[in-house]
């Protein structure tokens, strides 16, 4: 079975940093491009990063602050978070994506399958 398991969330305080882990199972990260996008009550989900064949895009509120990498022999996927700020609060998924455009990376219909998401709330 295909999983995308996410975690590292908690709580943090701003300026703080964190690192999210999306461990994939039943299919090799080699072949897929890996998302992260979030979602805060009331808001739309967004992309944050994206990660395929050594391409990595950022979303313009995350660049510089986040690095996304990758481990092929753990097949798993690392957004590591510094500078954290109170917007960024949100539920944060992993996904795969089995083909797209790069410049559509922050679409969600071009994903597959989603991790079940992990809690990062930013708050003093």
């Amino acid at each position: 079975d295909v999983q995308l398991q996410a975690s590292g969330g908690g709580l943090v305080q701003p300026g703080g940093s964190l690192r999210l882990s999306c461990a994939a199972s039943g299919f090799a990260l080699d072949d897929y491009g890996i998302g992260w996008f979030r979602q805060a009550p009331g808001k739309e989900r967004e992309g944050v990063s994206f990660i395929n064949v050594g391409r990595k895009f950022y979303a313009n509120s995350v660049k510089d602050r986040f690095t996304i990498s990758r481990d092929n022999a753990k097949n798993t996927v690392y957004l590591q978070m510094n500078s954290l700020k109170p917007e960024d609060t949100a539920v944060y998924y992993c996904a795969r994506a089995p083909r797209l455009p790069f410049s559509l990376w922050r679409v969600p219909t071009y994903y597959d399958n989603w991790g079940q998401g992990t809690q990062v709330t930013v708050s003093s």
